[in-house]
């Protein structure tokens, strides 16, 4: 174990799970949907992100929320489409 309580990855990039090993994040916008509030998971795979995504707007029905791999949004609450 890593000082301070976090674990660090095989390769030592830092608490483990993160820089590209959980590739998706689910976001949850402030209520002017202006900026991220919270970042309310992070997934490896695209179906469980989609998954998390799906939970994460019923959960918050009047809140943005967005699925993201890396800066690319894939998902948008607030989209239309």
């Amino acid at each position: 174990m890593a000082h301070g309580g976090q674990h660090k990855s095989k390769d030592g990039d830092g608490p483990a799970g993160q820089s590209g090993k959980l590739p998706y994040c689910v976001e949850l916008w402030d209520a002017s949907g202006q900026s991220v509030e919270r970042v309310l998971a992070r997934a490896v795979s695209a179906e469980l992100a989609r998954a998390i995504f799906k939970a994460a707007c019923t959960e918050h029905p009047a809140r943005r929320i967005t699925l993201r791999r890396g800066t690319k949004v894939i998902s948008d609450s607030k989209d239309p489409s």
